[in-house]
């Protein structure tokens, strides 16, 4: 049997070199636009609350970043908590409200399909994170295309 002879692991141990940076700090050029959209359930996996961490980074990189929540995705953008709503239920619970509420406080905008919200998840525009903005789910597409046609860096979060 092998015998191992390395030393085990212990707390401040690095495993990486996680200071060294590949590629050069992209920062927007004046007027730049970056969208992010959400289709996607939260605390369904990982990538709602990484892309959120996402798009507070393309705003601080000076983009004007806006985020699209839509069909599944509105639920990222509900109020939650338990017992009352703001209660952390369990560690994590509010790290969707939390990064919202960071992000907007950045200056991101963020808008939440209606459709979605009503007819998907009975919730309506009072159920929201302060400061998200109800959208008609026919200003979904035109959100879109409206970046699209300035040339914006669109990141698409799906998860099927």
């Amino acid at each position: 049997m092998p015998a191992v002879t390395m030393p085990a692991h212990k707390k401040g141990d690095f495993l990486v070199d996680y200071e060294e940076k590949v590629f050069e700090d992209v920062k927007a050029a004046p007027g730049e636009k970056a969208l992010v959209t959400f289709h996607t359930v939260a605390f369904e996996g990982s990538i709602g609350f990484v892309n959120l961490l996402q798009a507070t980074r393309l705003k601080r990189k000076g983009f004007e970043t806006s985020v699209l929540l839509y069909g599944p995705g509105v639920t990222l953008g509900v109020q939650r908590g338990f017992p009352k709503l703001g209660d952390e239920a369990f560690p994590g619970h509010q790290n969707f409200n939390n990064q919202l509420a960071k992000f907007m406080e950045e200056g991101g905008k963020v808008y939440a399909c209606r459709f979605a919200l009503q007819a998907l998840y009975g919730h309506g525009d009072v159920s929201l994170i302060p400061g998200i903005k109800g959208i008609n789910p026919l200003d979904v597409l035109d959100l879109i295309l409206l970046h699209r046609r300035d040339n914006a860096f669109i990141l698409d979060t799906w998860t099927l």
